[in-house]
């Protein structure tokens, strides 16, 4: 486990060298994001299941219009599926946007734990840790489909859902480096490995990758 463990850590940051010349869109969506935890928070919940160019455009259309809980509390549910649109389950997204300024208006500290994200409506497990990894620094690994995908390809997990995915890398990566795992796969998902005809003769670890003779479909969680 250990060499392994060290080879993973080594092709993590080989995978990061070579994409960051492509900018891939997840490195601009972060940097869009990070002014604060509640931007960060809106952000992530208007990324599942949506292209980041797309979700970056939705949220500072939103911004643009109400960049506090409290402003945000004053729009209408339709009023804010128009300024997301068109991510992924706008209506569905616009009433839990408006729940969840509701009650960050209600006081108290703003949520920075797993337990108290996963409180908030339409919080799940990944975008929980990935809003921890943006606006805390805390150490957490999100597992979308494409960390999911990928870090199964590579042969560093092998569960066949999320959780067990995110506890194997937990395993096999150091606690410094899980806020890394998640921009630095979808990256390259978004860049090189894709979910179908990846790009496998341009990688970088095309010599060593167990996949990369292999014919890929999309691998979705279950």
């Amino acid at each position: 486990m250990k060499n392994k463990s060290k080879q993973a850590l080594h092709d993590l940051g080989a995978i990061r060298r070579f994409i960051a010349p492509l900018s891939p869109p997840v490195f601009a969506f972060e940097a869009s994001i990070r002014s604060s935890p509640f931007r960060i928070l809106i952000s992530v919940l208007l990324s599942a299941r949506t292209q980041d160019p797309v979700t970056e455009k939705a949220a500072a259309r939103l911004f643009a219009v109400a960049d506090t809980p409290g402003k945000m509390a004053c729009l209408s549910e339709a009023r804010i599926s128009r300024l997301i649109y068109p991510v992924g389950f706008f209506h569905t997204k616009a009433k839990h946007i408006l729940k969840i300024c509701q009650a960050l208006e209600q006081g108290g500290p703003f949520p920075s734990s797993r337990d108290e994200l996963l409180k908030l409506p339409g919080i799940g497990r990944k975008s929980a840790n990935l809003v921890m990894a943006l606006a805390f620094s805390r150490p957490a690994i999100a597992v979308d489909t494409h960390v999911f995908r990928i870090s199964r390809r590579l042969g560093w997990a092998s569960g066949r859902v999320p959780g067990d995915v995110e506890k194997e890398l937990e395993r096999l990566f150091p606690r410094r480096r899980w806020t890394d795992v998640n921009q630095v796969l979808v990256g390259f998902g978004q860049t090189i490995c894709r979910p179908v005809r990846p790009l496998c003769a341009a990688c970088v670890l095309h010599l060593r990758c167990p996949s990369s003779s292999v014919p890929h479909r999309e691998e979705q969680p279950r």
